[in-house]
């Protein structure tokens, strides 16, 4: 009886103390916003932030940017469940970022202005190009939104001690994942519309801080119980995992070996290739980290950021390594399995069995949790203000100005676009949020990848690279790309077909990979070559012109 009710105690003061929390962090970061707001005066401000970032800023807001739920809560959870396997997500995103860095970060800084498309439409025709771009942007960034979003309705209902079956203010675990998502949709469209660019990056800075403070107190705190033994935090993390040694060995959930059927080997196989390529092309194309190197004011800055970008970046995907193992030691598979089917409250549960072990008690586990939940909140809110502003800015920018408006709008009419523009995408968002809530977050982040590498990078690398690309290729090689990729996902066992899919009760899958990536990546270039090859415009002066600002910084806005 005493145990029973010192229990409900211990969680009842973990909600309070996570409540408590999650807002004094809203509190905060919604003062910064404010005070950004008094900032914001002109369409510079709201976009770019005033271009006045430092490298260091700017690299920090990038990693806060970059390091989303999907890294924390999707990443841990995926190593815990499926051990090696899950690790290829830290390589790949990490790696993603020298692509950026060599391919595409100063290049795009010194051609463009606020969005993408920018450089895109620069020496093309403005409209057709510009459309385009805009609905790249918007489907790319609501791919990723949806990562968000699930990993924040996972995150609440294990806080509040809600499980299958139980409940908390009248709300089951599915009423309050639900209850929670609009209510992260509602903030981040706050966010965005109030703050602009510049509230959006303080609020990024502040969390890349938590964030790294966070992880790094857990992973030492992994380390130190196990005496800095890896071998020994290994061996207990396969032999809780419940799959032994093959835990530690590839082949758990890419590149499965299944005997007698040597088409379904050969689909998983490729399955891991198709994930591979895209994680390491998408972040080149992601519209939310490309916006981001307009924000500081040389080149030498926006390479500068980069640079600690990767610094920051790479010193957290080693950390993931440690909570994804330790939660699989610690916690276990089956517990994490049991709060969450996709893993994705791994990190947070090994943060509640860490407290117990080093705080003393279900009141240390508490505020662990109480701790590690409002870090990993700053993450979510943090990420999701970034990508709707991303969103909002080219419809607002690219489609309203410059495609409606003809460039004749006015720079109030078009910042105020932009703020209505995240209040529907916020909304379309929190739609298909609620539909895809049994997908691991790190696996639908490697969608959006996927879905940006087919669709912008083929036209940003022709755009900058290649003297014959026209109009005609970049809208064939966004549209082609994108459609592409967005067909295969619909038609892939993430959607039908499976029990963990968004529709597991229904079937309509015929394309037997998850990851779009390997089909969709190559179709986007051949549709931007074909595009190009088959139409006789050709602007070779104003590539000229292009080339220069590209690589001197000479006209750049």
């Amino acid at each position: 009886m005493n145990t029973v009710l010192a229990a409900e105690a211990g969680s009842t003061t973990a909600r309070n103390l996570t409540i408590t929390l999650f807002l004094i962090f809203v509190a905060i970061t919604l003062a910064i916003t404010v005070w950004a707001s008094r900032q914001t005066k002109t369409a510079t401000d709201f976009y770019a932030g005033g271009r006045s970032f430092s490298g260091f800023q700017n690299g920090m807001a990038i990693g806060g940017d970059y390091m989303s739920a999907a890294s924390f809560l999707g990443i841990a959870g995926i190593i815990a469940l499926y051990g090696y396997d899950g690790f290829l997500y830290s390589i790949g995103f990490l790696v993603a970022w020298l692509v950026a860095l060599l391919l595409v970060a100063e290049l795009l800084r010194n051609s463009g202005r606020y969005t993408m498309a920018d450089v895109l439409a620069f020496r093309m025709r403005q409209r057709p190009v510009r459309t385009a771009a805009a609905v790249s942007t918007i489907t790319v960034s609501i791919f990723y939104l949806l990562a968000q979003m699930v990993g924040a309705g996972a995150l609440v209902a294990l806080l509040l001690g809600i499980k299958p079956g139980t409940t908390f203010l009248g709300m089951d675990a599915d009423t309050a994942k639900v209850a929670t998502i609009i209510m992260v949709g509602a903030l981040m469209v706050i966010y965005v519309t109030v703050g602009g660019m510049k509230g959006t990056t303080y609020v990024q800075i502040v969390k890349a801080f938590l964030l790294m403070g966070g992880a790094l107190a857990m992973t030492l705190l992994v380390l130190a119980k196990y005496k800095f033994n890896l071998s020994s935090l290994l061996g207990d993390a396969a032999s809780a995992s419940g799959k032994g040694a093959a835990f530690l060995e590839p082949g758990l959930r890419y590149g499965v070996e299944t005997p007698g059927d040597a088409l379904k080997t050969f689909y998983s196989k490729m399955d891991l290739l198709s994930l591979g390529i895209a994680l390491v092309l998408g972040t080149a194309g992601l519209p939310h980290i490309l916006i981001r190197f307009y924000t500081v004011p040389t080149a030498r800055a926006a390479r500068k950021s980069v640079l600690w970008a990767i610094g920051i970046i790479g010193t957290f995907y080693l950390l993931t390594l440690a909570l994804g193992f330790g939660a699989a030691a610690i916690v276990g598979g089956q517990a994490i399995t049991e709060q969450d089917r996709a893993g994705n409250t791994a990190a947070p549960q090994l943060a509640e069995a860490l407290g117990v072990d080093f705080l003393g008690g279900d009141l240390g586990g508490a505020t662990l949790l109480a701790i590690i939940a409002a870090v990993a909140f700053a993450t979510i809110l943090a990420v999701v203000a970034g990508l709707t502003l991303a969103s909002s800015s080219s419809l607002a920018h690219d489609f309203y100005a410059n495609v409606m408006k003809n460039g004749q709008a006015s720079e109030r009419q078009e910042v105020n676009v932009a703020r209505i523009s995240a209040l529907v995408i916020g909304a379309v968002s929190i739609v298909l949020s609620i539909y895809a809530q049994n997908l691991n977050v790190a696996f639908l982040v490697a969608l959006a990848f996927a879905v940006a590498a087919s669709g912008n990078l083929p036209a940003i690398l022709y755009s900058l690279f290649w003297k014959r690309f026209n109009t005609s290729g970049a809208v064939w090689a966004i549209y082609g790309g994108l459609l592409a990729a967005v067909v295969l996902v619909f038609f892939s066992p993430v959607v039908s077909g499976a029990p963990t899919a968004m529709f597991p009760d229904h079937d309509w899958q015929w394309f037997p990979l998850s990851n779009p990536g390997i089909i969709s990546i190559p179709f986007g270039f051949l549709c931007g070559w074909l595009g190009t090859i088959l139409s006789k415009e050709s602007d070779e002066e104003k590539y000229a012109e292009l080339e220069v600002r590209s690589l001197t910084g000479a006209g750049a806005h």
